[in-house]
């Protein structure tokens, strides 16, 4: 789950890099592009197509790099040089880094992790990449703090903000409903179409698109609004979900007392 997460995040980067450019506003990525339906269609398949590749091709390369040595500390170095090969590879040709690296991750992740590694190397491969995740989910959301205080909430972006925020969840509502209605075999238990949508969080990844924005008139009012629904996201849907997990009977109120 965490992986198809990731996966979706990599392939939203690349719908936004490309609406980005169709509205004729650069990204980090590079220069806007042309407002062509035909170059959209190339850069989507070129981002995606090119990642999905290019991700398999370096991961199957890591895992067999993985499975010839039992030696955690190379092990190690074989994961880190995968993640900025792969980025730096990508950036140079024209895929999208995020879909690569997570391709590459579930490779290394799952056939790898059982197969190419060792129980003392799986040891030492889980503390160092999670003690990794934690550093930098700390240092973004510290970022993302100390972005606030350059926000102008002028222009109404508060207001416009919590009007989104209804926007964001009728939209997610309509994403998890349609496939459930469409496809009566699904068969969702009782509660699933209100958790599913409580439960679509936003992240550092909003904010982080937002900002990698060249700037523009309507920059400070888009921050602005992304931050709204961000924040409400995080604080306000991610606080309660537990409780709407205990009230379907999803989880017991024991279990959810126990995480909060």
């Amino acid at each position: 789950m965490a992986g198809e997460a990731l996966f979706n995040d990599g392939v939203g980067i690349v719908v936004f890099v490309g609406c980005a450019g169709l509205a004729g506003i650069a990204t980090g990525d590079g220069a806007p592009i042309t407002p062509d339906i035909s170059d959209l269609t190339l850069f989507f398949g070129r981002q995606v197509a090119g990642g999905l590749l290019l991700g398999a091709i370096t991961g199957y390369l890591a895992y067999r790099a993985l499975k010839s040595v039992d030696y955690h500390p190379l092990d190690l170095l074989i994961t880190l040089a995968l993640v900025m090969f792969v980025y730096g590879l990508s950036s140079s040709c024209g895929a999208s880094g995020p879909i690569a690296v997570v391709v590459a991750g579930m490779i290394i992740g799952n056939p790898g992790r059982k197969w190419a590694m060792s129980e003392n190397t799986r040891r030492y491969m889980e503390a160092f990449w999670s003690m990794v995740d934690e550093i930098l989910d700390a240092l973004l959301f510290l970022l993302l703090g100390l972005q606030t205080l350059t926000i102008s909430w002028r222009g109404g972006a508060l207001l416009a903000g919590l009007i989104l925020v209804a926007v964001v969840l009728f939209a997610r509502l309509v994403s998890m409903a349609a496939p459930m209605a469409v496809l009566p075999r699904l068969n969702p238990r009782p509660g699933s179409i209100a958790i599913l949508t409580w439960g679509g969080l936003r992240g550092g990844i909003a904010v982080a698109l937002v900002l990698s924005l060249s700037a523009f008139s309507g920059k400070p009012l888009l921050l602005g609004i992304t931050y709204v629904v961000v924040v409400f996201s995080i604080l306000v849907q991610g606080t309660t979900t537990p409780w709407l997990l205990a009230h379907y009977g999803w989880a017991s109120s024991e279990s959810i007392k126990s995480h909060v």
